[in-house]
């Protein structure tokens, strides 16, 4: 990885996905195809099948293996692990340190991995960076709201007392950083939030770029699923291992379970309003 003659020599990364029986097909299609158009596109693609899929999904991606000779890699876990542990697997599947994280619904800016890649080149401390993204509902035009994330290492370490400090879907990170913190583990709603903290608790350097690099696909279902009182009581026992690392407080803890309890309870379309507009 070096800049000779104004020439950049951009390293060998993995994209990591995970791909799940209920994906449908032609989200995980415009995924794979805004990852193969990129400007630097992937040395891999490291897709996790988190369980028996769908005979449509399986001719894709044997499409997609024909179509790309040793590109894509696959881990074929039998049964449905969840993201955490399927995750998990895909990690240690990676040929190369650098690795980004791609969700099969989403769609990728076409310059995305360029810019993450540079910000790597640029600041060689560095091992995980994300973006903001466009958050859409249908197709990209249909634009619902942009989630904004801090962007610098402190702004990054104190955001993540409260939520999330990255959308995980754009990340890119360094493969051992991501091992020094232990991988990730099982942890449903907060897979994400739980590596950032051991991230950052094992010293990991953190940054953001100041732009939107995924097109992130949300909607009334995904708003409905983060209600009710099963999703709530997922939230806080996903709080509650958080609590237990020791990089929130008590306070945080209970802050934030409040402010859950009151946006899975309300009715469906305040919290569409609440997710579009206040927490955005």
């Amino acid at each position: 990885m070096s800049k000779n003659n104004n020439i950049i020599e951009y390293p060998k990364f993995s994209v990591l996905m995970s791909l799940y029986i209920k994906e449908r097909t032609e989200y995980f299609v415009e995924c794979m195809e805004s990852i193969l158009s990129q400007t630097i596109p992937p040395s891999e693609i490291v897709i996790v099948f988190d369980g028996p899929l769908s005979d449509e999904l399986y001719a894709t991606v044997k499409k997609y293996e024909r179509l790309n000779p040793g590109l894509i890699k696959i881990v074929n876990n039998k049964y449905n692990k969840g993201l955490g542990l399927a995750l998990t697997d895909g990690v240690l599947a990676c040929s190369y340190d650098f690795i980004a994280r791609m969700d099969t619904d989403d769609i990728a800016r076409e310059d995305r991995f360029e810019i993450q890649l540079k910000m790597f080149i640029n600041d060689p401390s560095l091992d995980i960076c994300g973006s903001h993204i466009i958050e859409f509902d249908g197709n990209v035009n249909n634009v619902l709201a942009r989630r904004v994330v801090p962007l610098t290492h402190e702004e990054i370490a104190k955001y993540q007392k409260q939520r999330s400090a990255f959308n995980h879907m754009t990340v890119m990170y360094k493969k051992n950083a991501v091992l020094k913190a232990g991988n990730y583990e099982h942890c449903p709603l907060m897979e994400d939030d739980l590596m950032w903290i051991r991230m950052l608790l094992s010293g990991a350097k953190c940054a953001n770029y100041d732009g939107d690099l995924v097109f992130a696909r949300t909607g009334s279902a995904m708003i409905e699923r983060r209600g009710g009182w099963s999703y709530f009581k997922k939230y806080r026992s996903g709080r509650k291992i958080i609590l237990d690392t020791g990089y929130i407080s008590k306070w945080d803890y209970l802050k934030t379970i409040y402010i859950q309890f009151v946006v899975a309870l309300v009715p469906k379309k305040i919290r569409l309003l609440i997710f579009t507009k206040l927490l955005r």
